[in-house]
């Protein structure tokens, strides 16, 4: 029997995100409402790796409940989603947060593996540009250096080849999550946590899989 899984809608001019409200990483586009739940429930056997990592229980079929839409912006179409859903600022609970950070941290291992066994050099096309391996893993870096100030976090950006300086920030970045359990839920210059992870959590798995499949 599918499970039913709580997903919003991000709906841009261009393309439209769906998002699993409470699978960080497992969002997906497409041009449309219909196209973009097509895409998520497509690669649930890929995210399902992540859950898996984590050692939670993941179900091997599902159907989509939309809870929400929300209004994208030049971020949505640009090709990332740009927008929390409205339920991100409750509350959360401990074990909430240390569920989040499981997955978000389950979602670093499988980027990890995947650069591991990557070549150097990419095919080229158009899935994912011309970046090639280690472009892919400083961009990532990069990138969640700048989302750390949304968690109130002031980091410096390490080195992709500085193994204790990107644990060091992965392990501030779960810190943080987990201390904002039962305080407040973003603000005017912050994100909410769990849309920190989420958002985190589809960059990095949205790479990895691009690196996937350029590797063959």
């Amino acid at each position: 029997m599918a499970t039913t899984i709580p997903i919003y809608l991000e709906v841009g001019q261009k393309r439209v995100f769906a998002s699993a409200l409470d699978w960080p990483g497992w969002t997906r586009a497409g041009k449309d409402d219909k196209l973009a739940m097509a895409a998520l429930l497509a690669y649930l056997p890929r995210y399902g790796i992540v859950p898996k990592t984590a050692r939670i229980d993941f179900p091997t079929a599902a159907q989509f409940k939309v809870v929400e839409r929300v209004t994208g912006n030049a971020t949505t179409d640009f090709g990332a989603p740009g927008i929390p859903a409205s339920s991100d600022i409750k509350a959360l609970s401990a074990a909430e947060a240390e569920r989040i950070c499981a997955l978000l941290a389950a979602s670093w291992k499988v980027f990890d593996r995947v650069i591991s066994k990557a070549p150097a050099e990419l095919r080229k096309g158009p899935r994912g540009g011309g970046r090639d391996r280690d472009k892919i893993a400083d961009h990532i870096i990069d990138a969640e250096s700048a989302y750390t100030p949304k968690l109130g976090l002031k980091l410096r950006t390490p080195k992709r080849d500085d193994a204790a300086a990107v644990a060091a920030t992965r392990n501030a970045i779960l810190d943080a999550i987990r201390a904002s359990a039962g305080g407040p839920q973003g603000g005017e210059k912050r994100w909410p946590p769990r849309y920190v992870a989420r958002r985190m959590a589809w960059h990095v798995l949205d790479h990895a899989w691009e690196i996937e499949d350029r590797s063959t």
